[in-house]
């Protein structure tokens, strides 16, 4: 078996290549198109309407006697979410490369991600029978620009250079003039590539079904099997899937142990009210579908497929030992939304209804953040851009059948302390309660994130309850004195009590909030804007014209090389400089201009060039009223998200 995913830049011809895959393994009796919306893998409307991939889909074929599961993925940045969790189930990974075109700046961070995931991955340098293209110009800008032991497998000399390089036995015998047998230089790719070390590259052409033959064999020869060999339960859930029966079900990759249907599962619950400790959840499945369709009644080790009965589940959800993951699952590392949007119901009476189909969808994508705002009635979704929200907005309409429109985007800042700063409560009153704190907050390097110890002795405040204030931390920071989540900062508790009698069990999570936010009032405030990283291939006579433009941005130019084709550009640019900047990049270069961005970081930012966000909630420095919320007494709370 294989679980590989097939990645490119827009319109690279992914998709086509998927079909044409479907179609030589003898999975489909025709090729569908992308331009006509009849492509296997884009089964949503809206897909086939606009001739893009928005979701991830996975679908079977086999060769040579061997079972492929492929996922074919998005190519537009507004979904590198669903990008971003497809590595999450997959063993390898194909890269599709324009052979006009060559490498573009998306192509760089989909490898540099397929890497940092210690995938291996096989390139297919596609549209070769186009006017222009130039595999020798391809693979060079792969060599040069992804990887130096990037071979093209038909040149047996660059095939030689880059297991070489890889392996020191095998340099050492070319060096001392021994002749490598042509076995034994096919042997040493397939073990490279399969290890991640050295990077085959193919030819041909996707829409004429030229190479097909050969990239099924790559996949088969390049990139590895699952290891099966995991006998304790270790899965993650990695996308949505909807029947017309069944409902709502989970795709899940299984690492170790086994599925059974009818077996009821453990899984995080909610938080328990005496411990604080996260509890665990029972899930019975009441069927389990193979990538294929057929109802399996079981998932083995290194399988893929769709977990039915699992409606408190969510997508990103490990099973079993997250520590037995083969890689880290944590949504938001290839791209995190930076922009968040108001989304407001054409029909006020069903606000509260629009308001619940926001939250299924970030269920369904963890980095949909939603917020609904009880004092307002306002539902507030982050998003990654523009396309991405047509998508959403047709979702609401044709799923749930609610006719919405959005505001315009505004940055999503972050916030530090300025400087040092003690912060204290005593939640003593009304009784029955009892949890003092005092903190020691200091500002951290940009770039650190939040650090928390405790030198509170346990005599002082019992370990459960010290627990109980290091989970009580992601809700005391998701907004501080400005309205932004609170970064950058270092936490000492230094000291505090209980009262054996009078402590409730919730009283420290309650508490947390309240002395966390006075040492930020104390400290003072620090606004921090998000930085991107633009990577720009331009055509060279437009470089100058692009300088200027990051300039104006508040930006700056980090690096500039050019050949006589095309000049690559890196600049740093404030998020909330660039949002029209894709539409300006394509007037400016007349449409042939290339763009990728990612979050490089965030920096202080002056209060009048920035914004503020409204605070959700009740503020815990206005504390008879957050005393009241947290004890149910007013509507909200102080969990009001």
């Amino acid at each position: 078996m294989r679980n590989i995913g097939i990645f490119a830049h827009v319109d690279a011809g992914k998709t086509t290549l998927s079909e044409q895959l479907l179609l030589k393994a003898g999975a489909i009796r025709s090729a569908g198109s992308v331009d006509s919306g009849t492509a296997h893998t884009d089964s949503l409307p809206v897909e086939r309407r606009r001739g893009i991939s928005v979701q991830a889909s996975c679908v079977r074929l086999a060769w040579r006697q061997e079972a492929i599961n492929l996922i074919d993925t998005p190519g537009h940045t507004d979904f590198s979410a669903e990008i971003e969790r497809s590595l999450w189930a997959l063993d390898g990974a194909v890269i599709v490369v324009c052979g006009v075109e060559g490498v573009q700046p998306q192509t760089e961070l989909l490898f540099e991600a397929l890497r940092a995931q210690g995938l291996p991955v096989l390139f297919f340098v596609n549209k070769m029978d186009r006017e222009g293209a130039d595999v020798r110009r391809a693979v060079g800008q792969i060599r040069r620009r992804l990887s130096p032991r990037a071979a093209l497998v038909a040149d047996a000399e660059m095939t030689m250079e880059a297991i070489c390089d890889a392996d020191d036995s095998l340099m050492e015998r070319y060096l001392a003039g021994e002749e490598i047998s042509p076995e034994t230089s096919r042997e040493a790719l397939r073990r490279l590539a399969r290890a991640g070390e050295v990077f085959p590259a193919l030819t041909g052409s996707a829409l004429r079904g030229q190479g097909i033959e050969a990239v099924l064999d790559g996949i088969l020869d390049y990139l590895p099997p699952p290891d099966t060999s995991g006998k304790a339960l270790s899965g993650v859930t990695f996308a949505v899937a909807h029947d017309r029966l069944l409902g709502r079900g989970l795709w899940v990759r299984l690492f170790g142990g086994t599925l059974v249907n009818r077996e009821a599962i453990a899984i995080p619950g909610r938080l328990d009210p005496m411990t604080g400790e996260p509890g665990t959840a029972q899930v019975k499945l009441t069927q389990i579908r193979g990538v294929d369709g057929a109802d399996t009644g079981r998932l083995t080790a290194g399988e893929i497929g769709v977990l039915y009965g699992v409606s408190s589940m969510k997508v990103g959800q490990v099973l079993g030992d997250p520590a037995l993951l083969p890689r880290k699952v944590s949504p938001g590392s290839l791209r995190a939304p930076l922009t968040t949007v108001r989304v407001e119901s054409a029909d006020p009476a069903k606000s509260r209804d629009l308001a619940a189909a926001c939250e299924t969808l970030a269920d369904e994508d963890p980095l949909l953040r939603t917020r609904f705002i009880r004092a307002t009635g306002e539902t507030h979704m982050d998003a990654m851009g523009p396309i991405q929200l047509e998508v959403l907005q047709e979702t609401l309409r044709n799923r749930f059948g609610l006719e919405s429109r959005f505001t315009d985007p505004t940055v999503i800042y972050r916030e530090t302390i300025a400087g040092e700063a003690v912060g204290f409560c005593a939640y003593t009153m009304p009784k029955p309660c009892w949890a003092i704190l005092r903190f020691v907050l200091r500002p951290g390097p940009r770039g650190s994130g939040v650090t928390f110890r405790s030198e509170v002795p346990v005599r002082d405040i019992l370990p459960r309850y010290q627990h109980q204030v290091e989970q009580a931390l992601p809700l005391a920071l998701s907004q501080g004195r400005l309205g932004w989540q609170v970064t950058d900062l270092d936490i000492t508790l230094v000291g505090g009590n209980y009262h054996q009698f009078h402590t409730h069990p919730l009283d420290f999570i309650v508490a947390t909030p309240w002395a966390i936010q006075d040492g930020l009032r104390n400290g003072g405030s620090v606004l921090l804007e998000p930085i991107l990283e633009l990577r720009l291939r331009v055509p060279p006579e437009c470089a100058g014209r692009i300088i200027s433009e990051v300039n104006a941005m508040r930006g700056e130019v980090e690096e500039v090389q050019a050949d006589e084709t095309f000049a690559s550009l890196r600049a740093l640019v404030p998020a909330s400089e660039s949002l029209d900047f894709p539409t300006r990049l394509a007037q400016l270069t007349g449409g042939r201009g290339g763009m990728s961005v990612r979050l490089h970081g965030y920096r202080d930012c002056p209060l009048e060039l920035g914004a503020t966000a409204a605070r959700r909630g009740v503020d815990p420095l206005d504390t008879s009223r957050y005393i009241l919320a947290a004890r149910s007494a007013l509507e909200g709370g102080i969990f009001d998200e």
